[in-house]
This record gives C-alpha cells, sequence and structure tokens, in this order.
C-alpha cells in the first residue's frame, strides 16, 4: 500500500522515530536513485526548495521543481490529472498548496508517496525538523515542554501533533480568536495530544525548554495584517519572555522572521537561538522522510 504524508499523525510514533532515526543516519539509503522526485510549489519558499532538493539529490534522486505558472492547478488542468501526469516520471509528488484539499486530490489518484510540504492545515515537514532539533540538543522530546506563544496555525498544530505523539508536553499561547480550532484539538486529542492553552505567554513559557514562535501573519493573509499586529501586542518573544522559560532553554522559529514583531533581534540572534540548526534540519528531516516512505512494501 501507497503511504502518503499529508499531516504528521499519518505516522505512528514509532514510525515518526524510525524517520528522526533516519534523519540522522550517517550514509542515507540511496532509494533514489535514478528516479525523479516532483517538488510543485503553488506557494514559494527559499527553505522547502533547497532542503527537499538536496534531501533528493543526498538520496540518490533527481529533484523537478515545478513553478504554479508552469502547471496551473485547477486553472490549466485539473490536479487529478496533473498527479497523473507527474507520476508517469516521478517516484515521489510533494507538494507546497494553499489548499489542503488539493493534496487529498492527489493522495486519491496518486499510486506514488504524496508529501505536504505546507497547506493552510499543516506543515509535517516543519515539524519532523522541528523534532528534530529538540531531539540534537536536548536528548529527547519526551519529558520536554515545547511552548508555542503567537497564532495557533498550521505550523502549530503539526508541531503539538509531533511534540505530543513523542512524549513531550505542549502549551500554546494566542490572543483571544487566534488560538486552536475546536476541530484541531479534537484531532490532537485522537493523537492523544492535549496541549495546554492560554491568552497569556508567560503562562505558556514559565519553565518551558523550547520556546517557538512562527510570524504574526503568514503568506495570503498580507489584508489583515495591520489588524494582527494589534491583537498580538504583547506576543513579541523577548529576552524577559525567554528568561521566565528553563534556564537553559532554546529558542526555535520556522522562518521567515520579522525582527522586532514576533520575536526580538536579541533573541533570534541571540545564544539561545537554534533557528538555523532549525533550517539545516529542513534537509535532514526531508531526506529521512523520503527514505523512509519510498522504503515501505
Amino acid at each position: 500500500m501507497t503511504r502518503h504524508l499529508l499531516e504528521i499523525d499519518d505516522l505512528h510514533p514509532d514510525e515518526l522515530r524510525a524517520v528522526l532515526d533516519l534523519a540522522q543516519a550517517p550514509h542515507p539509503p540511496q532509494v533514489l536513485d535514478g528516479i525523479g522526485a516532483a517538488l510543485v510549489f503553488e506557494k514559494p519558499s527559499a527553505r522547502t526548495r533547497n532542503s527537499m532538493e538536496m534531501a533528493v539529490v543526498q538520496l540518490g534522486g533527481h529533484p523537478v521543481t515545478i513553478r504554479p505558472d508552469e502547471i496551473g492547478l485547477d486553472t490549466r488542468e485539473s490536479v487529478e490529472d496533473i498527479t497523473r501526469t507527474l507520476q508517469c516520471f516521478h517516484g515521489v509528488i510533494a507538494a507546497r498548496v494553499f489548499q489542503h484539499a488539493f493534496l487529498q486530490r492527489m493522495v486519491a489518484v496518486s499510486e506514488v508517496p504524496i508529501v505536504n510540504l505546507l497547506c493552510d492545515e499543516g506543515h509535517p515537514m516543519q515539524a519532523l525538523a522541528d523534532a528534530l532539533t529538540i531531539t540534537q540538543l536536548l536528548g529527547d522530546v519526551a519529558g520536554r515542554t515545547v511552548a508555542y506563544v503567537g497564532d495557533a496555525n498550521n505550523v502549530c498544530r503539526s508541531l503539538a501533533l509531533a511534540v505530543g505523539m513523542l512524549g513531550g508536553r505542549v502549551t500554546i499561547a494566542s490572543p483571544v480568536g487566534y488560538g486552536m480550532k475546536p476541530g484541531d484539538l479534537e484531532r490532537l486529542a485522537r493523537a492523544g495530544v492535549r496541549p495546554q492553552l492560554s491568552v497569556r505567554p508567560q503562562d505558556a513559557v514559565a519553565g518551558a525548554d523550547v520556546v517557538y514562535t512562527d510570524t504574526w501573519t503568514s503568506m495570503g493573509q498580507e489584508a489583515e495584517t495591520a489588524a494582527r499586529r494589534t491583537a498580538f501586542a504583547g506576543f513579541t518573544v523577548d529576552d524577559a519572555l525567554l528568561d521566565q522559560a528553563a534556564p537553559d532553554a532554546v529558542f526555535l522559529h520556522c522562518l521567515p522572521a520579522h525582527r522586532g514583531e514576533e520575536v526580538t533581534a536579541e533573541v533570534l540572534d541571540g545564544p539561545r537561538s537554534a533557528v538555523w540548526r532549525q533550517a539545516e534540519n529542513r534537509m535532514h528531516a526531508a531526506r529521512g522522510l523520503l527514505a523512509w516512505i519510498l522504503d515501505q512494501p
């Protein structure tokens, strides 16, 4: 049966650990030797494109990055026909799209693995890199507290799933109206994950081992920028807030960052920040996921 990854909970906890182990393997299996990988980008991204292309190369494959104007999802050609076409040439299709429904439609007709590079509902590839970074820096995710401060968005949901499934504790602080949606909480609960929710960053960060934030305004939300800046006042991760975490706490951010908004330059560029290791781990995590998913019987 073809396996796909649209969200972290498409993996069992033991499978998630296996992916992280493969991400750190010194000699990755050449599961893409002589095989292409289609990387479909409806939404652009520097880290996602570079990490995925290099992960494919390290597994012996040939990455083909495809821009939206080259295929036109549901404009020039249907999502289903694009998927059927790409699987003629490639052993895996990975897509960064606006709508989760596009990925579901790909899965419905694809005979090769479909991998979610980001959609409006989740960002599992980022969460894999986050879990890998926490493991490298703190030894294990299990028993650790990860505090997320900001918009409880797609990044937050995938992060909460990964941390909770690996035995960590999740705390989330968001302004009123920007917290976890009921449907997301129900999905987390089905995976055995029950985050602690708050509207005060100080409550979420207190004693945390990891403090994580994301931009207040994501791609496609530009019209909401002014309103979001007002709503998120007081949610900036600065040294004073980070000081309330554990003494050896690590700061993470999926990037791109806006210094002076969701995080200060002093924190982002400071000694407690691991954002560049986290960015590099996008490649290692992608390599681990592709190595695992392409080796399934």
